[in-house]
Protein backbone atom coordinates (compact mmCIF):
# COMPACT_ATOMS: atom_id res chain seq x y z
CA UNK A 1 0.00 0.00 0.00
CA UNK A 2 1.26 3.50 -0.46
CA UNK A 3 1.00 5.94 2.04
CA UNK A 4 1.27 9.81 0.84
CA UNK A 5 3.26 11.93 3.67
CA UNK A 6 2.36 14.95 2.03
CA UNK A 7 -1.02 16.11 1.88
CA UNK A 8 -2.36 16.71 -1.58
CA UNK A 9 -5.01 19.47 -2.35
CA UNK A 10 -7.50 17.13 -3.71
CA UNK A 11 -7.56 13.28 -4.01
CA UNK A 12 -10.03 11.40 -6.33
CA UNK A 13 -10.80 7.86 -6.26
CA UNK A 14 -12.15 6.05 -9.48
CA UNK A 15 -13.11 2.37 -9.87
CA UNK A 16 -12.62 3.54 -13.27
CA UNK A 17 -10.24 5.54 -14.58
CA UNK A 18 -9.03 6.06 -18.32
CA UNK A 19 -5.03 6.63 -17.85
CA UNK A 20 -2.33 6.80 -20.54
CA UNK A 21 -2.75 2.84 -20.73
CA UNK A 22 -5.78 2.14 -20.77
CA UNK A 23 -8.57 2.04 -18.27
CA UNK A 24 -7.99 0.79 -14.65
CA UNK A 25 -8.86 1.72 -11.16
CA UNK A 26 -6.76 4.75 -9.44
CA UNK A 27 -6.13 7.14 -7.05
CA UNK A 28 -4.95 11.01 -8.30
CA UNK A 29 -2.89 13.05 -6.40
CA UNK A 30 -3.67 16.86 -7.49
CA UNK A 31 -1.49 19.68 -6.12
CA UNK A 32 -0.83 23.12 -6.81
CA UNK A 33 -3.44 22.42 -10.38
CA UNK A 34 -1.52 19.88 -11.17
CA UNK A 35 -1.56 16.04 -11.13
CA UNK A 36 0.96 14.69 -8.75
CA UNK A 37 0.36 11.74 -8.39
CA UNK A 38 -1.39 8.34 -9.55
CA UNK A 39 -1.15 5.64 -7.25
CA UNK A 40 -3.98 2.55 -6.77
CA UNK A 41 -6.86 2.67 -5.40
CA UNK A 42 -6.32 1.55 -1.94
CA UNK A 43 -3.45 4.22 -1.77
CA UNK A 44 -3.47 6.23 1.25
CA UNK A 45 -3.33 9.89 0.09
CA UNK A 46 -4.11 12.49 2.34
CA UNK A 47 -5.76 15.35 1.06
CA UNK A 48 -7.64 18.06 2.33
CA UNK A 49 -10.60 17.15 0.05
CA UNK A 50 -11.39 13.58 -1.44
CA UNK A 51 -13.70 13.00 -4.64
CA UNK A 52 -14.47 9.44 -4.34
CA UNK A 53 -16.42 8.96 -8.15
CA UNK A 54 -19.96 6.30 -8.12
CA UNK A 55 -19.65 3.17 -9.30
CA UNK A 56 -21.31 4.27 -12.54
CA UNK A 57 -18.91 7.13 -12.95
CA UNK A 58 -15.48 6.96 -15.38
CA UNK A 59 -12.80 9.38 -14.69
CA UNK A 60 -11.50 10.58 -17.68
CA UNK A 61 -8.75 13.30 -18.91
CA UNK A 62 -10.14 16.71 -19.83
CA UNK A 63 -10.84 16.93 -23.46
CA UNK A 64 -8.89 19.40 -26.06
CA UNK A 65 -10.53 20.45 -28.72
CA UNK A 66 -8.83 21.81 -31.55
CA UNK A 67 -11.26 22.77 -33.78
CA UNK A 68 -13.23 25.70 -32.34
CA UNK A 69 -14.66 29.06 -34.09
CA UNK A 70 -15.69 31.19 -31.83
CA UNK A 71 -16.43 34.34 -33.71
CA UNK A 72 -15.08 36.84 -31.02
CA UNK A 73 -14.80 39.81 -31.38
CA UNK A 74 -17.16 40.86 -34.32
CA UNK A 75 -19.37 37.95 -34.76
CA UNK A 76 -20.00 37.63 -30.92
CA UNK A 77 -24.12 37.17 -31.61
CA UNK A 78 -23.15 34.07 -33.57
CA UNK A 79 -21.29 32.64 -30.54
CA UNK A 80 -18.36 34.42 -28.04
CA UNK A 81 -15.67 33.29 -25.76
CA UNK A 82 -17.98 33.29 -22.69
CA UNK A 83 -21.04 30.68 -23.72
CA UNK A 84 -18.46 28.66 -25.76
CA UNK A 85 -16.09 27.99 -23.15
CA UNK A 86 -18.98 27.18 -21.18
CA UNK A 87 -20.20 24.52 -23.13
CA UNK A 88 -16.79 23.66 -23.51
CA UNK A 89 -16.68 22.75 -19.99
CA UNK A 90 -20.47 21.26 -19.61
CA UNK A 91 -19.50 19.21 -22.27
CA UNK A 92 -16.07 17.77 -20.84
CA UNK A 93 -13.65 19.82 -22.85
CA UNK A 94 -10.90 21.68 -20.71
CA UNK A 95 -9.19 23.56 -23.75
CA UNK A 96 -10.23 24.31 -26.49
CA UNK A 97 -7.87 26.42 -29.72
CA UNK A 98 -9.97 28.99 -31.46
CA UNK A 99 -9.87 29.36 -34.99
CA UNK A 100 -8.56 32.87 -36.56
CA UNK A 101 -11.47 33.05 -38.84
CA UNK A 102 -15.37 34.55 -38.23
CA UNK A 103 -13.62 36.62 -35.56
CA UNK A 104 -13.14 40.39 -36.76
CA UNK A 105 -10.26 41.25 -37.36
CA UNK A 106 -9.24 37.92 -37.95
CA UNK A 107 -6.37 36.27 -36.60
CA UNK A 108 -3.89 37.34 -39.28
CA UNK A 109 -1.65 39.24 -37.79
CA UNK A 110 0.08 40.09 -34.06
CA UNK A 111 -2.41 43.27 -33.57
CA UNK A 112 -5.28 41.14 -34.39
CA UNK A 113 -4.20 38.20 -31.82
CA UNK A 114 -3.78 40.89 -29.44
CA UNK A 115 -7.28 42.09 -29.88
CA UNK A 116 -8.20 38.19 -29.77
CA UNK A 117 -6.65 37.53 -26.52
CA UNK A 118 -7.64 40.67 -24.82
CA UNK A 119 -11.24 39.73 -26.07
CA UNK A 120 -11.04 36.16 -24.09
CA UNK A 121 -8.66 37.27 -21.36
CA UNK A 122 -11.98 37.63 -18.93
CA UNK A 123 -14.28 35.04 -20.61
CA UNK A 124 -12.78 32.21 -20.46
CA UNK A 125 -14.35 29.09 -18.65
CA UNK A 126 -11.91 27.01 -20.03
CA UNK A 127 -8.38 26.85 -21.26
CA UNK A 128 -8.02 28.90 -24.54
CA UNK A 129 -5.30 28.29 -27.56
CA UNK A 130 -5.40 30.06 -30.68
CA UNK A 131 -4.65 29.29 -34.25
CA UNK A 132 -2.97 31.91 -36.68
CA UNK A 133 -4.39 32.35 -39.95
CA UNK A 134 -2.69 32.65 -43.83
CA UNK A 135 -3.94 34.30 -46.47
CA UNK A 136 -2.71 36.39 -49.19
CA UNK A 137 -1.05 39.23 -48.20
CA UNK A 138 -0.16 38.54 -45.07
CA UNK A 139 2.25 35.79 -45.35
CA UNK A 140 4.68 37.90 -43.58
CA UNK A 141 3.62 37.96 -40.83
CA UNK A 142 3.45 34.69 -40.53
CA UNK A 143 6.80 34.80 -38.18
CA UNK A 144 5.43 37.33 -35.92
CA UNK A 145 2.30 35.22 -35.15
CA UNK A 146 4.51 31.85 -34.29
CA UNK A 147 6.88 33.59 -32.03
CA UNK A 148 3.89 35.39 -30.74
CA UNK A 149 2.54 31.80 -29.58
CA UNK A 150 -0.33 30.63 -31.94
CA UNK A 151 0.01 26.99 -32.41
CA UNK A 152 0.12 27.05 -36.21
CA UNK A 153 -1.20 28.67 -38.96
CA UNK A 154 -5.17 27.97 -40.58
CA UNK A 155 -5.69 28.67 -44.91
CA UNK A 156 -8.23 28.01 -47.16
CA UNK A 157 -8.26 26.40 -50.62
CA UNK A 158 -11.30 27.97 -51.81
CA UNK A 159 -13.54 30.67 -50.76
CA UNK A 160 -14.13 30.49 -46.69
CA UNK A 161 -17.23 32.22 -46.38
CA UNK A 162 -16.35 35.37 -45.23
CA UNK A 163 -14.41 38.02 -47.29
CA UNK A 164 -11.65 39.22 -44.91
CA UNK A 165 -10.54 35.59 -45.21
CA UNK A 166 -9.26 34.93 -48.59
CA UNK A 167 -8.26 31.73 -49.53
CA UNK A 168 -4.62 30.65 -50.81
CA UNK A 169 -4.04 29.54 -54.71
CA UNK A 170 -1.45 27.04 -54.98
CA UNK A 171 1.91 29.61 -55.25
CA UNK A 172 0.84 31.23 -52.22
CA UNK A 173 0.06 27.83 -50.83
CA UNK A 174 4.08 26.88 -51.54
CA UNK A 175 5.33 30.14 -50.40
CA UNK A 176 3.49 29.99 -47.15
CA UNK A 177 4.54 26.23 -46.44
CA UNK A 178 7.82 27.21 -47.33
CA UNK A 179 8.02 30.08 -45.00
CA UNK A 180 6.40 27.43 -41.81
CA UNK A 181 8.74 25.10 -42.95
CA UNK A 182 11.86 27.83 -41.89
CA UNK A 183 10.51 27.55 -38.54
CA UNK A 184 8.22 24.18 -38.16
CA UNK A 185 5.19 25.64 -37.74
CA UNK A 186 2.00 23.71 -38.86
CA UNK A 187 -0.24 24.61 -41.67
CA UNK A 188 -3.73 23.30 -40.90
CA UNK A 189 -6.13 22.97 -44.57
CA UNK A 190 -9.42 23.37 -45.09
CA UNK A 191 -8.68 20.90 -47.88
CA UNK A 192 -11.58 21.46 -51.03
CA UNK A 193 -10.65 21.82 -53.97
CA UNK A 194 -12.13 25.33 -55.86
CA UNK A 195 -12.01 24.38 -59.61
CA UNK A 196 -13.98 21.41 -58.30
CA UNK A 197 -16.87 23.00 -56.39
CA UNK A 198 -17.18 25.73 -59.55
CA UNK A 199 -17.06 22.82 -61.77
CA UNK A 200 -19.84 21.03 -59.30
CA UNK A 201 -23.70 21.30 -59.74
CA UNK A 202 -24.92 24.67 -58.30
CA UNK A 203 -26.07 24.23 -54.39
CA UNK A 204 -29.88 25.37 -54.19
CA UNK A 205 -33.35 24.51 -52.88
CA UNK A 206 -34.19 21.78 -49.90
CA UNK A 207 -32.98 18.73 -51.35
CA UNK A 208 -30.18 17.56 -49.26
CA UNK A 209 -28.74 15.52 -52.08
CA UNK A 210 -28.74 18.43 -54.24
CA UNK A 211 -26.11 20.23 -51.78
CA UNK A 212 -24.12 17.28 -50.90
CA UNK A 213 -23.92 17.11 -55.19
CA UNK A 214 -22.19 20.76 -55.18
CA UNK A 215 -19.40 19.36 -52.78
CA UNK A 216 -18.24 16.34 -54.18
CA UNK A 217 -15.81 14.04 -52.26
CA UNK A 218 -13.67 15.21 -55.90
CA UNK A 219 -13.19 18.68 -54.49
CA UNK A 220 -11.77 16.54 -50.71
CA UNK A 221 -9.78 14.16 -52.75
CA UNK A 222 -8.02 16.62 -55.23
CA UNK A 223 -7.02 19.50 -52.26
CA UNK A 224 -5.76 16.74 -50.41
CA UNK A 225 -3.61 15.52 -52.63
CA UNK A 226 -2.31 19.10 -53.78
CA UNK A 227 -1.16 19.50 -49.93
CA UNK A 228 0.36 16.12 -49.64
CA UNK A 229 2.56 16.80 -52.69
CA UNK A 230 3.72 20.04 -51.65
CA UNK A 231 4.19 18.72 -48.03
CA UNK A 232 6.54 15.88 -49.59
CA UNK A 233 8.11 18.11 -51.74
CA UNK A 234 9.23 20.92 -48.86
CA UNK A 235 9.29 18.62 -45.99
CA UNK A 236 6.35 21.13 -44.34
CA UNK A 237 4.46 19.98 -41.51
CA UNK A 238 0.24 20.00 -42.63
CA UNK A 239 -2.88 19.03 -41.10
CA UNK A 240 -5.95 18.32 -42.85
CA UNK A 241 -9.16 19.71 -41.24
CA UNK A 242 -12.65 18.07 -40.80
CA UNK A 243 -11.77 14.95 -43.44
CA UNK A 244 -15.34 13.81 -44.47
CA UNK A 245 -14.13 12.17 -48.20
CA UNK A 246 -13.32 8.42 -46.95
CA UNK A 247 -12.06 8.24 -50.58
CA UNK A 248 -8.68 9.90 -49.66
CA UNK A 249 -7.60 7.81 -47.06
CA UNK A 250 -5.21 5.62 -48.95
CA UNK A 251 -3.78 8.98 -49.86
CA UNK A 252 -2.88 10.28 -46.51
CA UNK A 253 -1.88 5.98 -45.63
CA UNK A 254 0.51 6.34 -48.60
CA UNK A 255 1.88 9.61 -47.58
CA UNK A 256 2.43 8.84 -44.54
CA UNK A 257 3.99 5.70 -45.42
CA UNK A 258 6.43 7.35 -47.38
CA UNK A 259 7.47 10.24 -44.31
CA UNK A 260 5.15 12.81 -45.42
CA UNK A 261 4.08 15.08 -42.33
CA UNK A 262 0.30 14.69 -42.28
CA UNK A 263 -2.22 14.51 -39.85
CA UNK A 264 -5.65 14.39 -40.29
CA UNK A 265 -8.71 15.21 -38.44
CA UNK A 266 -12.69 14.27 -38.22
CA UNK A 267 -15.55 15.32 -36.52
CA UNK A 268 -18.33 14.22 -34.47
CA UNK A 269 -21.31 14.90 -37.48
CA UNK A 270 -19.46 12.71 -40.10
CA UNK A 271 -19.24 9.84 -37.47
CA UNK A 272 -22.95 10.35 -36.03
CA UNK A 273 -24.78 11.48 -39.24
CA UNK A 274 -25.14 10.11 -42.54
CA UNK A 275 -26.46 11.78 -45.99
CA UNK A 276 -29.57 9.58 -46.52
CA UNK A 277 -31.05 10.34 -42.88
CA UNK A 278 -31.00 14.37 -43.17
CA UNK A 279 -34.65 15.96 -43.60
CA UNK A 280 -35.61 18.57 -46.95
CA UNK A 281 -34.93 21.77 -45.62
CA UNK A 282 -33.05 20.85 -42.28
CA UNK A 283 -30.49 23.30 -42.67
CA UNK A 284 -28.54 22.47 -39.07
CA UNK A 285 -26.94 19.88 -40.79
CA UNK A 286 -25.35 21.61 -43.18
CA UNK A 287 -21.45 21.95 -43.05
CA UNK A 288 -18.39 22.39 -45.24
CA UNK A 289 -17.37 19.62 -46.64
CA UNK A 290 -20.61 18.14 -46.27
CA UNK A 291 -21.78 15.00 -44.14
CA UNK A 292 -21.55 12.04 -46.09
CA UNK A 293 -23.20 8.73 -46.90
CA UNK A 294 -23.67 6.05 -44.40
CA UNK A 295 -20.79 3.51 -46.27
CA UNK A 296 -18.30 6.60 -45.97
CA UNK A 297 -19.37 7.12 -42.50
CA UNK A 298 -17.70 3.54 -41.66
CA UNK A 299 -15.08 3.96 -43.48
CA UNK A 300 -14.11 7.00 -41.47
CA UNK A 301 -14.42 4.84 -37.92
CA UNK A 302 -12.06 2.27 -39.62
CA UNK A 303 -9.40 4.83 -40.39
CA UNK A 304 -9.80 6.16 -36.95
CA UNK A 305 -8.83 2.29 -35.37
CA UNK A 306 -6.39 2.10 -37.92
CA UNK A 307 -4.82 5.48 -37.08
CA UNK A 308 -4.58 6.98 -40.43
CA UNK A 309 -6.86 9.44 -39.03
CA UNK A 310 -5.37 10.73 -36.01
CA UNK A 311 -8.29 12.82 -33.83
CA UNK A 312 -11.65 13.84 -33.48
CA UNK A 313 -12.42 17.85 -33.18
CA UNK A 314 -15.70 19.24 -32.82
CA UNK A 315 -15.02 22.17 -35.88
CA UNK A 316 -18.03 24.10 -33.95
CA UNK A 317 -19.32 26.70 -35.79
CA UNK A 318 -22.92 28.27 -35.11
CA UNK A 319 -24.14 31.44 -35.99
CA UNK A 320 -27.13 32.87 -35.58
CA UNK A 321 -30.97 31.11 -36.60
CA UNK A 322 -31.60 33.46 -39.17
CA UNK A 323 -28.66 32.53 -40.61
CA UNK A 324 -29.56 29.36 -41.01
CA UNK A 325 -32.38 30.29 -43.38
CA UNK A 326 -35.12 28.01 -41.61
CA UNK A 327 -37.67 30.38 -43.20
CA UNK A 328 -36.64 28.78 -46.52
CA UNK A 329 -35.02 25.57 -45.81
CA UNK A 330 -32.23 26.41 -48.21
CA UNK A 331 -29.23 24.91 -48.34
CA UNK A 332 -27.30 26.89 -50.57
CA UNK A 333 -27.79 30.15 -48.90
CA UNK A 334 -27.90 28.99 -45.21
CA UNK A 335 -24.42 29.78 -43.31
CA UNK A 336 -22.71 25.87 -43.06
CA UNK A 337 -21.94 24.83 -39.75
CA UNK A 338 -22.54 22.15 -36.99
CA UNK A 339 -22.71 23.35 -33.38
CA UNK A 340 -21.69 20.51 -30.84
CA UNK A 341 -18.76 21.58 -28.76
CA UNK A 342 -20.72 20.79 -25.87
CA UNK A 343 -21.95 17.28 -27.21
CA UNK A 344 -18.75 15.25 -29.14
CA UNK A 345 -18.19 13.01 -25.88
CA UNK A 346 -21.57 11.89 -25.91
CA UNK A 347 -21.84 11.43 -29.70
CA UNK A 348 -19.20 10.03 -30.51
CA UNK A 349 -19.50 7.33 -27.42
CA UNK A 350 -22.93 7.11 -28.32
CA UNK A 351 -21.56 5.80 -31.86
CA UNK A 352 -18.17 4.28 -30.69
CA UNK A 353 -19.56 1.81 -28.30
CA UNK A 354 -21.35 0.66 -30.62
CA UNK A 355 -19.12 -0.46 -33.00
CA UNK A 356 -16.77 -2.07 -30.24
CA UNK A 357 -14.59 1.00 -29.11
CA UNK A 358 -14.20 1.35 -25.42
CA UNK A 359 -13.27 4.59 -23.41
CA UNK A 360 -9.78 4.46 -23.92
CA UNK A 361 -9.82 4.74 -27.85
CA UNK A 362 -12.31 8.05 -27.60
CA UNK A 363 -9.84 9.05 -25.07
CA UNK A 364 -7.12 8.54 -27.24
CA UNK A 365 -8.96 10.22 -30.39
CA UNK A 366 -10.20 13.31 -28.06
CA UNK A 367 -8.07 13.88 -25.40
CA UNK A 368 -4.28 12.66 -26.23
CA UNK A 369 -4.07 12.84 -30.36
CA UNK A 370 -5.09 16.79 -29.95
CA UNK A 371 -3.17 17.58 -27.63
CA UNK A 372 -0.21 16.35 -29.20
CA UNK A 373 -1.70 17.54 -32.23
CA UNK A 374 -0.99 21.21 -31.06
CA UNK A 375 1.97 20.27 -28.76
CA UNK A 376 0.59 20.34 -25.35
CA UNK A 377 2.57 18.42 -23.52
CA UNK A 378 0.46 19.07 -19.90
CA UNK A 379 -2.92 18.36 -21.67
CA UNK A 380 -4.32 15.01 -22.46
CA UNK A 381 -3.74 12.32 -19.89
CA UNK A 382 -4.03 11.63 -16.22
CA UNK A 383 -0.54 11.33 -15.59
CA UNK A 384 1.93 13.08 -13.20
CA UNK A 385 2.77 16.58 -14.06
CA UNK A 386 0.37 16.94 -16.07
CA UNK A 387 -2.80 19.76 -15.81
CA UNK A 388 -5.39 18.47 -13.24
CA UNK A 389 -7.50 18.78 -15.71
CA UNK A 390 -10.34 16.21 -15.53
CA UNK A 391 -13.93 15.01 -16.70
CA UNK A 392 -15.98 12.58 -14.27
CA UNK A 393 -18.15 10.55 -16.94
CA UNK A 394 -21.04 8.35 -16.65
CA UNK A 395 -20.67 6.28 -20.23
CA UNK A 396 -24.11 4.35 -19.56
CA UNK A 397 -26.35 7.26 -18.71
CA UNK A 398 -28.02 8.60 -21.57
CA UNK A 399 -30.18 12.12 -22.72
CA UNK A 400 -32.38 13.27 -24.95
CA UNK A 401 -30.74 16.53 -26.83
CA UNK A 402 -32.70 19.49 -25.87
CA UNK A 403 -31.31 22.79 -27.23
CA UNK A 404 -32.92 25.25 -25.04
CA UNK A 405 -30.24 23.79 -22.45
CA UNK A 406 -27.42 23.60 -24.34
CA UNK A 407 -24.88 26.17 -23.57
CA UNK A 408 -23.34 27.88 -26.19
CA UNK A 409 -25.12 31.19 -27.35
CA UNK A 410 -28.20 30.19 -30.35
CA UNK A 411 -30.17 27.11 -29.77
CA UNK A 412 -29.36 25.37 -33.18
CA UNK A 413 -27.75 22.00 -33.18
CA UNK A 414 -27.91 18.74 -35.43
CA UNK A 415 -28.51 16.81 -32.75
CA UNK A 416 -31.64 18.58 -31.38
CA UNK A 417 -33.99 15.62 -30.43
CA UNK A 418 -31.47 12.92 -30.68
CA UNK A 419 -30.73 10.15 -28.16
CA UNK A 420 -27.09 10.01 -26.68
CA UNK A 421 -25.32 7.69 -24.76
CA UNK A 422 -22.82 9.32 -21.72
CA UNK A 423 -23.42 11.85 -19.64
CA UNK A 424 -20.74 14.52 -18.16
CA UNK A 425 -21.43 14.87 -14.65
CA UNK A 426 -18.42 17.01 -13.57
CA UNK A 427 -15.51 18.95 -15.16
CA UNK A 428 -12.49 20.02 -13.65
CA UNK A 429 -9.92 22.27 -14.81
CA UNK A 430 -6.69 21.99 -12.68
CA UNK A 431 -7.94 21.14 -9.81
CA UNK A 432 -11.46 23.39 -9.55
CA UNK A 433 -14.58 21.91 -10.45
CA UNK A 434 -15.83 24.06 -13.16
CA UNK A 435 -19.01 22.58 -14.68
CA UNK A 436 -21.56 20.12 -12.94
CA UNK A 437 -23.20 20.35 -9.50
CA UNK A 438 -21.12 21.89 -7.12
CA UNK A 439 -19.06 23.53 -9.45
CA UNK A 440 -17.41 27.06 -8.81
CA UNK A 441 -18.50 29.25 -11.22
CA UNK A 442 -18.47 32.24 -9.24
CA UNK A 443 -14.90 33.02 -11.06
CA UNK A 444 -13.56 32.22 -14.14
CA UNK A 445 -10.34 29.79 -14.07
CA UNK A 446 -9.95 29.56 -18.13
CA UNK A 447 -6.11 30.70 -19.12
CA UNK A 448 -4.79 31.75 -22.36
CA UNK A 449 -2.09 29.65 -23.99
CA UNK A 450 0.88 29.91 -25.60
CA UNK A 451 2.63 27.42 -27.89
CA UNK A 452 5.52 25.85 -25.96
CA UNK A 453 4.48 26.87 -22.31
CA UNK A 454 1.50 23.75 -21.83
Amino acid sequence: MVRSTTPFDLVFRAQRLIGPHGETSGSVGIRDGRIAAVEPLDAELEATRVVELADDEVLLPGLVDTHVHVNDPGRTEWEGFETATRAAAAGGVTTIVDMPLNSLPPTVDTDALEVKRKTARDKAHVDIGFWGGAIPGKLDELRGLHEAGVFGFKCFLLHSGVDEFPPLDSAQLDTALRELAGFDAMMIVHAEDSDAIDEAPTPHGEDYGDFLASRPKGAENVAIAQVIELARRIGARVHILHLASSDALPLIASARAEGVRVTVETCPHYLSFTAEEIPDGATQFKCCPPIREAANRELLWKALADGTIDCIVSDHSPCTPELKRFDTGDFGVAWGGVSSLQLGLSAIWTQARQRGYDLSDVVNWMARKPAELAGMRSKGSIAVGNDADLCVFAPDDAFVVDVAKLQHRNPVSAYHGRPLAGVVRETWLRGTQIAGDGADTSQLHGKLLTRGEV
